[in-house]
């Protein structure tokens, strides 16, 4: 529970830097397009980067295996998804946005079994 706390601080952090890199420096130096695609890995890191310290809240008050794989999830997805527009963005290669959907798919099984803990939570009461 520490570390998915500290890892959401941090991935927190990293938004606001990326998104201000992005905002200020980026704007000059790369296309609009390739900007986008930038800002798109910003917010969708803000996103799961808040889902995130959810989890790790929840885990405080309801340890369990399936809170710690939804912690996972959402960490490798902001790796591969955000991390994947970020070097894509800058770099230009096209190839490496065959990444992103793997990115994708990670948080869409984190959200799953969020949804999973929150209802043997909710059905428990």
């Amino acid at each position: 529970m520490k570390v998915v706390l500290t890892v959401a601080a941090i991935s927190g952090l990293l938004a606001v830097i990326l998104g201000a890199f992005g905002a200020h420096v980026m704007k000059g130096i790369i296309s609009p397009e390739m900007l986008e695609v930038y800002k798109t890995g910003v917010q969708y890191q803000f996103y799961h980067t808040f889902a995130l310290l959810a989890v790790g809240i929840l885990m405080n008050f309801n340890p369990s295996k399936t809170l710690k794989w939804s912690a996972y999830l959402f960490m490798t997805g902001i790796l591969l998804f955000s991390g994947s527009l970020y070097v894509l963005a800058i770099s230009g290669v096209k190839v490496l946005g065959i990444i992103t959907p793997f990115g994708g798919i990670t948080w869409i099984a984190a959200w799953i079994l969020l949804f999973v803990q929150c209802s043997k939570l909710t059905a428990s009461k």
